[in-house]
């Protein structure tokens, strides 16, 4: 059995969606075995608190929070800026940015290359 990655990807649609930090929809994925194992949609509406938070801190908590519920250990998006960019590093969260597309083909093209990477068990 191999180990299973959770993903975060910003969705617009079917596509993987602009800034990260304003997602309307983020779909937390499980990724095992070179396969997507489950695909969930939640509504986040950052699009909405980004703008209505009191501050940006308290935004970003929000973010936070959700990442660490949902376990995520990877986020895939358009665009992140510097300060949650920053945050993610900080939490051990990989940040793949500059993507663009379809999410589903991203999320099972990230489980090959994960699969591939992962090294094999030694024989024993």
């Amino acid at each position: 059995m191999g180990a299973m990655t959770k993903v975060a990807i910003n969705l617009d649609q079917d596509l993987i969606g602009g800034g990260w930090g304003r997602a309307r929809r983020v779909a937390v994925v499980d990724l095992v075995e070179g396969q997507i194992a489950s695909w969930t949609e939640h509504e986040v509406a950052w699009d909405q608190s980004h703008d209505s938070a009191p501050s940006h801190g308290s935004h970003h908590a929000r973010i936070v929070r959700f990442l660490r519920d949902q376990s995520i250990e990877a986020v895939l998006t358009g665009h992140m800026g510097p300060p949650m960019a920053r945050m993610l590093d900080s939490m051990g969260v990989v940040a793949l940015v500059g993507l663009s597309g379809p999410a589903r083909p991203a999320a099972q093209a990230l489980a090959a290359q994960l699969a591939q990477a992962e090294p094999e068990p030694p024989a024993t």
